[in-house]
């Protein structure tokens, strides 16, 4: 008899131990807590300097395709983002199919920056009979963080020259003379 009952003791032992008592999930989640505290600041980080690289990219991308346009509609520069844009074949002096859709119709946004194209130096002289935008004789383009601090730092600009400038505050230049003022990305 004194069998049986040491054996009804040990049954509701048995069950409690195989279990997790609420002080070891309690640290389970700290742990668990600590380590996203951790590796979220990182994460962040990295993604705006992702972004950024990003911007780079695409404004170099932008810059090669107006050159592009230039010398093969002897236009001058487009007279906008959209103008390097298009959708199906054949390219036109209209819809060139230079760039990424995403890039050329608004809201010009892509990875977290905001991209700006404007014609400048006035228009150009002799546009072909066929382009019913006629191009510029220079043009400022910008890439700016949507968000800044979050989507990134640094903003980006770019003329007809071809060098990409850069401005560690995240400032738009308003003019291609404050945008050549920036530091050069090398």
């Amino acid at each position: 008899m004194l069998a049986q009952h040491r054996s009804k003791q040990n049954v509701p032992t048995a069950r409690r131990e195989k279990g997790f008592s609420l002080i070891e999930l309690l640290i389970v989640v700290a742990i668990i807590l600590i380590i996203a505290a951790i590796a979220i600041p990182n994460l962040l980080a990295s993604r705006k300097a992702a972004n950024q690289a990003s911007a780079v990219a695409n404004t170099r991308t932008i810059t090669s395709a107006a050159v592009s346009y230039s010398v093969t509609y002897t236009n001058g520069y487009p007279a906008s983002l959209q103008v390097l844009g298009g959708m199906a074949p054949p390219a036109t002096c209209d819809a060139s199919i230079l760039v990424d859709v995403t890039l050329a119709w608004a809201p010009n946004q892509k990875s977290g920056y905001r991209f700006t194209y404007t014609g400048e130096e006035g228009g150009f002289p002799n546009p072909p009979a066929n382009c019913s935008n006629p191009g510029f004789n220079g043009y400022l383009l910008t890439a700016v963080p949507l968000t800044q601090g979050v989507t990134g730092n640094i903003s980006y600009c770019s003329t007809e020259q071809g060098v990409i400038y850069f401005d560690p505050n995240g400032s738009t230049p308003s003019s291609q003379s404050a945008c050549t003022a920036f530091n050069t990305i090398q």
